[in-house]
């Protein structure tokens, strides 16, 4: 099923087309598709050391080209920033073989992604996430701000998309007490200027080997934010006793905790009721966060 009503399809035979004819120097090198939670982009692995990332909702190719080179610009920034590795872009390919945008190239990391690796009670991957986010806020702005998109500036912003949220997970949570926490939630006063965030520390995106921190994915939204919002992995990733030792290792002070928890909130709400027939591994989390909150 698919988890977009214009979501494309990509097939293994366009990717290898795609890499043969455009990039030669990849031509002995497999190709295969890597399963996966991820809703915005088919990941396919090219040899041991490569990903190739195609976007699955359907945009102008100027924009795409526009998007992607973003996120490559802000995945170069991350690369490096801490001792987690994060990977890096290699290339951007054309529309073809029947795909109608540009695609991406990045280096492939090595480890299981959380939601897999039942790691959530790992007081080491606490420690390790806290020093991920610390090491993330400390790195210079360079007077850059929120962009105004997406997660990371003023909370009540979201309060249509909750709203519609709310309204489709009657038949998932109790609605009613939920819309007397995000009622609250959104209150919730900002003091901190901006701090740089990856943006988006749900399971699939990290990586985990022997209950530690191998890697984070997904770098292309990293910018200035609100501190709190990388706070989200306290609520998607741990269970109660390590998520309080990644709050004392960053000391974050009861607001900066209570925002964390309201943008994994709407966060969360979201991927409940959009992905529970077409990416149950999605809404299981978004659930599990649900629950987490509430506790």
């Amino acid at each position: 099923m698919k988890m977009h009503a214009d979501e494309l399809t990509v097939a293994p035979e366009t990717v290898r087309a795609l890499v043969d004819g455009q990039f030669p120097q990849w031509r002995g090198l497999p190709v295969s598709r890597v399963p996966g939670e991820g809703t915005v982009n088919a990941i396919f692995r090219i040899g041991d050391g490569l990903a190739a990332r195609f976007p699955l909702e359907p945009k102008d190719p100027a924009a795409a080209r526009d998007w992607l080179e973003r996120e490559a610009r802000a995945s170069r920034e991350l690369a490096g920033a801490t001792r987690f590795p994060t990977p890096e872009p290699i290339a951007i390919g054309e529309p073809g073989e029947g795909y109608p945008m540009p695609w991406s190239v990045q280096t492939w990391l090595p480890g299981v992604v959380a939601s897999a690796a039942g790691a959530g009670g790992s007081e080491g991957l606490a420690r390790d996430l806290a020093e991920f986010i610390a090491g993330l806020r400390a790195l210079d702005t360079r007077g850059r701000t929120f962009s105004g998109g997406g997660r990371g500036g003023r909370l009540s912003d979201h309060d249509e998309w909750v709203e519609t949220c709310l309204r489709r997970s009657e038949e998932l949570f109790d609605v009613p007490r939920l819309r007397r926490l995000w009622s609250d939630l959104r209150e919730l006063p900002r003091e901190a200027p901006d701090t740089m965030n990856h943006g988006d520390l749900i399971p699939g995106n990290v990586l985990v080997d022997g209950g530690r921190l191998a890697g984070v994915l997904d770098g292309g939204g990293f910018g200035p934010a609100d501190p709190a919002l990388d706070l989200v992995g306290a609520w998607h990733l741990l269970e109660a006793g390590p998520r309080g030792v990644l709050r004392r290792e960053l000391g974050s002070d009861d607001l900066e905790w209570e925002r964390g928890r309201a943008w994994a909130f709407q966060q969360a709400l979201g991927a409940a009721w959009y992905y529970a027939e077409s990416n149950p591994a999605m809404s299981a989390m978004g659930r599990t966060t649900i629950a987490r909150i509430l506790g």
